[in-house]
């Protein structure tokens, strides 16, 4: 939670992504009446083809990644030289690195300290994946692949093609000239990371696997490594979807900032086909054994899901969600919801004056929303301010009942509770139990609430997926779990002898 990883889940739609943007764009291109314009369109050296990027220069990719690194820096706990996941994804992409067609680029390779499973790459060669990626991954080709495909959208300048769509979308082709010397021009070039996080078009990700595929074969590895994780992404996706209790996934993590479309295993499959048989790098085994121990979902810094309960021993608070509840933790605020239109929303607001709760409450929080029955109380010794209003969820009319606790001075924990209007007085109960649950942790439980890790078995002969799956330490689809982070398929069988992912508390 306390990881914000806002950067993975803004999916705004660039303009460029769309088929007006192609129009324009090939016209930009073909007009001879714009001498800047058609000076401006350069074949890429990776894919060969015309492209318009020159509103952002080799030089600015560089500068632009390291000042948008600092950011993320500053947001996520990076890894460091030094540390083995770091300099083992280093080796790995400096390998890949040697192959590409840019030169000039001063590759930088990452371990974010996150559950979320995610990739990205800024312009300069910056780039980032999570351990929660890293965990789904099952041997060194499939890493590769990932990282060879972030690799593919800085050989492809996606991120400057980006930059210079936008410009020209912002100020007009035709006022282009002038406007670059205006402040309103360096106004408009403001334009900040989520340009750069924001999900790349159909056209650039098939890109970015054919160039992933590419770095993949010349650098020795066996180049199905894209398709096999793209495969694995699929499937956890939708895994996490039903455990949201969203039905089939349409979006998760990845997919965010990569498109998501039924095809691009199909076609990834068919590019590696085109490359000869290199008996090229694996290594399932040794990458297997460097993931060994390393945390699986949540850390510390976010907090864990417990079946119906959340604690975040850093913060040291925690909380009961209904039975029936599922609960998911997000980048900013944890969500508890079931199947029948009823959530519960917990966040922190910052409250540096110090404003009592009901002040809070009512001319802080909901400022211009009418209140009933406000009223102080006390929550597990801390003061606190509850009401309630009318509202809706999923086009139904519901009541909405909001809590602000003051749980420190200068920080107030906030809860949204929603039901239907006609909910049952057992909803009602349990979710003023939710409200009474929030308290501070006792040491047991801080000492005894850790995280997840990975661990490793090796296969023995008669041993089934179903028997294995059922030591994991979740509640609900054990088998299902294993075999999506093991990349099994639905018939797929164990192998005996070989080693498999598991996870331990």
């Amino acid at each position: 939670m306390i990881s914000a990883m806002r950067y993975f889940h803004r999916s705004i739609k660039a303009f460029f992504s769309n088929r007006t943007f192609t129009r324009a764009m090939a016209l930009v291109c073909a007009a001879s009446s714009s001498l800047f314009l058609l000076a401006s369109c350069s074949v890429n050296p990776a894919t060969g083809q015309q492209q318009f990027a020159a509103l952002m220069s080799p030089a600015k990719e560089a500068q632009v990644g390291m000042q948008e690194h600092g950011k993320i820096g500053q947001t996520f706990k990076l890894s460091k030289p030094g540390e083995p996941l770091h300099e083992y994804v280093n080796k790995i992409g400096q390998k890949l690195a040697l192959h590409t067609e840019r030169s000039d680029v001063q590759y930088q390779f990452f371990v974010i300290d996150d559950p979320m499973v995610n990739a990205f790459a800024l312009p300069g060669g910056f780039i980032y994946v999570t351990r929660g990626l890293m965990a789904y991954a099952n041997n060194e080709s499939e890493l590769a692949g990932v990282i060879a495909h972030e690799i593919g959208h800085v050989t492809g300048r996606h991120s400057a093609e980006r930059y210079s769509h936008s410009i020209l979308t912002t100020l007009g082709a035709t006022v282009l000239s002038a406007a670059l010397d205006s402040g309103t021009a360096a106004q408009a070039l403001g334009l900040g990371t989520n340009l750069y996080l924001t999900s790349y078009s159909r056209g650039q990700e098939h890109e970015a696997d054919g160039l992933g595929v590419r770095y993949l074969h010349r650098a020795g590895y066996a180049p199905q490594g894209v398709a096999d994780f793209l495969r694995n992404l699929e499937a956890h996706s939708d895994l996490q979807a039903r455990l949201a209790g969203q039905g089939n996934g349409t979006g998760f993590s990845y997919f965010s900032t990569h498109p998501r479309t039924a095809d691009r295993v199909s076609e990834t499959v068919a590019i590696a086909a085109t490359y000869p048989d290199n008996n090229g790098i694996v290594e399932r085994e040794g990458y297997l054994k460097r993931i060994e121990g390393m945390i699986y979902g949540d850390s510390p810094d976010q907090g864990f899901v417990r079946g119906n309960d959340f604690y975040h021993t850093k913060l040291n608070f925690t909380f009961s969600a209904p039975e029936g509840f599922v609960i998911v933790n997000q980048p900013d605020k944890v969500v508890a919801s079931n199947n029948k239109n009823s959530a519960v929303i917990f966040d922190i607001a910052a409250n540096p004056q110090g404003i009592d709760p009901m002040t809070f409450m009512s001319q802080l929080w909901m400022k211009n929303q009418p209140l009933a029955d406000a009223e102080m109380i006390m929550i597990n010794g801390k003061p606190a301010a509850t009401a309630s209003f009318g509202g809706q969820v999923a086009g139904q009319n519901a009541l909405i009942r909001i809590v602000a606790v003051q749980w420190s001075p200068t920080e107030i924990y906030r809860l949204q509770m929603a039901m239907p209007a006609n909910a049952p007085a057992s909803l009602v109960e349990e979710l003023k139990r939710t409200t009474y649950s929030l308290r501070t942790m006792t040491a047991q439980e801080k000492a005894s609430i850790q995280p997840y890790r990975l661990a490793l078995c090796r296969a023995k002969s008669g041993d089934t997926v179903a028997g294995v799956a059922a030591r994991l330490p979740f509640d609900t689809l054990k088998e299902e779990r294993f075999r999506v982070l093991n990349g099994l398929r639905r018939n797929q069988n164990l192998i005996a002898g070989q080693l498999y992912k598991t996870v331990r508390e």
